[in-house]
């Protein structure tokens, strides 16, 4: 298989986040073919899917095309994966998992693909070398995707494996952490850079201002990963691997920061495990950490990014509790950071009312399978209501 062969890339991203994929992909120099939802179609090679594994931050996974065809049954969809030359793609003492997506009148049984793909990939391994990997469902070794619909389908090699939203930084996640993807998607929208002072109240296991201090010294967010679904390919070049690696780490930005990331929390534990992740990550010199109440929290003079997530609240009692806290979040605007431009991101549309301000924006997210809002709030130095 040839790893400079120039095929179709799908890479794929939560909800929300794929204009934020499509920026990204097009600050690399690739070109966008199509866009779908959760995706986004570009082209290139094994290597530049490699690249693209260490780079992005948006993203959930790099999936090569290896396969478009027509298929109408499990018989069909055996006999064309089988036609594809996997002794030369896999290893037969490797180990292979399989997913599927499937949506098709064809099909009732969403177990039947996998395992259709997974005999279809094994057997003709086994034809031409006299052994067969094992498979199963971990995804840190060998991954192929199928995607099927109607009569139409993709085969993909998985070149992520596990997800590339999972930095391996948060070894103390805390309460209910954003992914890191969609936090680095947030930090995106709100025009950080590292030219400006960022603050971050409420800042839980720090997974928001991480990702601010990786993207403002141009650390890729996959440094710390050592394990990718390409390296467990027949034709992986570890050399040319090391040698992107090594270019990547040379454009890191080493010296220190003008303007300051501040990241406070009212429980010492959230603290300490921020620090912690912020120290695995090889940033926690970037950021100054407090354990204080959020409408205690250092706001620089001059102007800057605060951004807050505070909780959505779950149930009636919990509804009730916040909504004095969200009034006080508006109040903590309005009354330490004027100048600067102000960010709360929530879940909960009727608590956001509480705030008491006019947003000048509202960015739809989703946490998981919560719709969320990212409310934008210009802080005019003088304000004092909603009006002004």
């Amino acid at each position: 298989m040839d790893i400079n062969e120039r095929k179709n890339i799908l890479v794929t991203c939560g909800p929300g986040l794929k204009d934020y994929l499509q920026t990204e992909l097009q600050a690399m120099g690739f070109k966008i073919l199509d866009t779908r939802t959760g995706a986004v179609v570009t082209q290139g090679s094994l290597i530049d899917c490699m690249k693209l594994n260490l780079h992005l931050r948006t993203a959930y996974n790099v999936l090569y095309l290896l396969k478009e065809f027509r298929c109408g049954s499990g018989e069909a969809l055996y006999k064309q994966i089988n036609k594809l030359p996997w002794e030369n793609i896999i290893d037969p003492g490797e180990y292979l998992c399989v997913q599927s997506r499937v949506d098709t009148y064809s099909v009732n049984n969403s177990m039947y693909p996998s395992l259709k793909v997974k005999d279809a990939i094994v057997d003709r391994i086994q034809s031409k070398t006299g052994s067969r990997p094992d498979s199963g469902p971990d995804r840190n070794k060998a991954v192929v995707n199928l995607f099927w619909k109607n009569d139409k389908a993709w085969i993909y090699l998985n070149t992520s494996g596990v997800k590339i939203s999972d930095r391996n930084y948060r070894k103390m996640p805390h309460k209910a952490p954003l992914r890191e993807c969609l936090a680095a998607g947030i930090i995106m929208a709100t025009g950080y850079d590292g030219s400006q002072h960022l603050v971050l109240p409420m800042c839980g296991s720090g997974t928001l201002a991480i990702e601010a201090a990786l993207m403002a010294t141009n650390k890729p967010p996959a440094t710390l990963r050592s394990n990718f679904g390409f390296a467990h390919l027949k034709n992986f070049n570890e050399e040319i691997w090391n040698q992107m690696r090594d270019d990547a780490r040379k454009k890191i930005r080493k010296d220190k920061l003008q303007k300051s990331i501040i990241a406070t929390d009212i429980d010492p534990d959230a603290i300490a495990a921020a620090k912690q992740n912020a120290k695995t990550a090889g940033v926690e010199h970037l950021i100054e950490f407090d354990i204080c109440d959020f409408a205690d929290t250092n706001v620089p003079q001059g102007d800057g990014i605060v951004l807050m997530n505070p909780e959505y609240g779950l149930r009636l009692g919990d509804i009730e509790k916040l909504e004095a806290e969200y009034k006080r979040m508006g109040d903590f605007f309005k009354q330490k950071c004027a100048g600067y431009t102000g960010y709360i991101f929530t879940g909960n549309k009727k608590l956001s009312g509480k705030i008491g301000l006019r947003t000048s924006r509202r960015l739809i997210f989703f946490n998981g399978k919560i719709e969320c809002r990212l409310l934008k709030y210009e802080l005019y130095q003088g304000t004092r209501s909603p009006e002004k």
